[in-house]
């Protein structure tokens, strides 16, 4: 379409003169505006990603996060995820997101999971937006060595989702907390977490259930 209406330009530009001519481009020019207007919210819309359908799996909920091998029990602290961060978190490393482009979204809050006193392991990954009325949690991913059969710790992922319903009462939403799952993993979410399915893949955590996580994780 652009190339039709640059075509047409170059015919007018030629073929007319005086008063008519300069109305004749004139017309095309706000015909040329208009297109390349178009053509960028189309693009726009594209860009705009859909969601993610979340497969995290809550393992147990605990009360900080626990060690498969010995049963210790470890408390946990989470922080923004930092730029240094992101040399550790690679696919190469074992990780499934992109989380430099988490990262570079400033519409998105990044935090990491770790244990106290040991800030430079990240036990998992977790990434927000604030709306205009509850917490949406865009991606949630436990470490590599935390996920299957042999994973060290238990918890992470119940921890961090606790942590999300934590912000959404900080926001004064209630502890309103919305995700998107995976369609096999409704009624996990279901039972683990009391969240409800309100359609389609989208799942909410409400106030109630939202206060028993927060309780269970986070003393204050």
């Amino acid at each position: 379409m652009p190339n039709r209406i640059a075509f047409q330009y170059y015919r007018i530009k030629q073929n007319v003169r005086g008063h008519a001519r300069k109305l004749a481009i004139h017309t095309i020019s706000l015909e040329i505006q208009a297109i390349y207007v178009s053509l960028s919210i189309k693009l726009l819309v594209m860009k705009k990603k859909e969601p993610v359908p979340l497969d995290f799996v809550i393992d147990k909920l605990t009360n900080s996060i626990l060690n498969t091998i010995s049963g210790d029990s470890f408390e946990t602290e989470i922080h923004r995820l930092t730029i240094k961060d992101l040399k550790k978190i690679t696919n190469i490393n074992g990780w499934n997101f992109n989380w430099k482009s988490e990262l570079a979204d400033n519409s998105k809050e990044i935090y990491k999971l770790t244990i106290v006193n040991n800030s430079d392991i990240i036990q998992g990954l977790l990434s927000l937006t604030i709306e205009k009325d509850h917490v949406l949690v865009n991606l949630l991913e436990s470490a590599p060595f935390n996920i299957g059969k042999e994973k060290l710790y238990e918890g992470v992922a119940g921890n961090l989702v606790a942590y999300a319903c934590k912000i959404s009462f900080q926001q004064g939403f209630d502890g309103y907390v919305a995700f998107t799952s995976k369609t096999k993993l409704i009624n996990h979410y279901e039972e683990t977490l009391g969240s409800v399915h309100i359609g389609g893949q989208r799942m909410v955590i409400s106030a109630k259930a939202a206060k028993l996580l927060v309780e269970r994780y986070f003393k204050t």
